[in-house]
């Protein structure tokens, strides 16, 4: 299947690793044209290198308010167009409730959510019809994960930001798309996992609750994305996909 994807251009935030980086992989491997980005230079520098020519890095935190304006010229200036944005964030701090400080609920606030919506009003006012803005959130916006309480709070108010952007981009033909990441074997969950007595038992435990009875690979969600944000998804907007292995058990 053709996916569209052919010289079009997007940009990827928090693409050095994880989700994002799967994502921009399987955007290039099937033509299009990418700006990643990433907090640390260095590592931006060689997210980029790795994934090949039509690939350029720019080193910048989602919570700089000047990300948008700097990332959409970045994408006109080196590829001359932009097409849309897939916007991924590292997951805040994990902790219950009595643990998290004020001070880790303001840095997520500004990076998670603040620097999301910005991100996407960016790119609102800059794109045109046929247009996509993106959003790697997770399972949470449905069911609260024990132990992740500032992803709790805050991955339901940005779906619901997404939606309400859906509605009112929809009538200049720009769509607004949502991945709901599951248990996918990134650093990120591995780390989780970790913090656990027995990790292997964890995910383990956590292995069985998923219908499909395993963790999903980067791969898997780099390619949903990549088919979301592509032309080939004309017609799906306000959509919130989980991509989790048949976790979400409701409609």
């Amino acid at each position: 299947m053709d996916l569209g994807l052919k010289d079009r251009v997007y940009v990827v935030t928090g693409a050095t690793r994880g989700l994002g980086n799967a994502a921009a992989r399987e955007l290039v491997a099937d033509g299009a044209k990418v700006v990643v980005t990433g907090r640390d230079e260095e590592s931006v520098g060689q997210a980029a290198a790795e994934l090949g020519p039509d690939v350029v890095g720019v080193a910048v935190d989602n919570s700089d308010p000047q990300a948008a304006e700097r990332l959409i010229a970045t994408a006109r200036e080196r590829f001359g167009r932009f097409d849309g944005v897939l916007i991924s964030v590292g997951g805040p701090p994990p902790g219950f409730v009595a643990d998290n400080t004020d001070d880790q609920w303001q840095a997520a606030f500004e990076s998670v959510f603040l620097g999301a919506v910005r991100l996407a009003r960016g790119a609102a006012g800059e794109l045109e019809e046929g247009g996509v803005i993106g959003f790697v959130l997770s399972g949470s916006v449905y069911e609260p994960i024990p132990g992740l309480t500032i992803s709790n709070g805050l991955r339901p108010g940005l779906a619901g930001f997404a939606k309400s952007l859906a509605d009112e981009l929809g009538p200049r033909g720009v769509r607004v798309v949502g991945l709901l990441p599951g248990r996918v074997d990134t650093d990120r969950v591995r780390e989780l996992d970790g913090l656990s007595a027995d990790p292997e038992a964890t995910r383990a435990a956590a292995e069985s609750r998923i219908p499909l009875r395993r963790y999903g690979t980067p791969e898997e969600f780099g390619r949903a994305a990549a088919f979301l944000l592509s032309p080939a998804a004309s017609y799906l907007t306000g959509v919130m996909l989980p991509v989790d292995g048949g976790v979400r058990h409701g409609f």
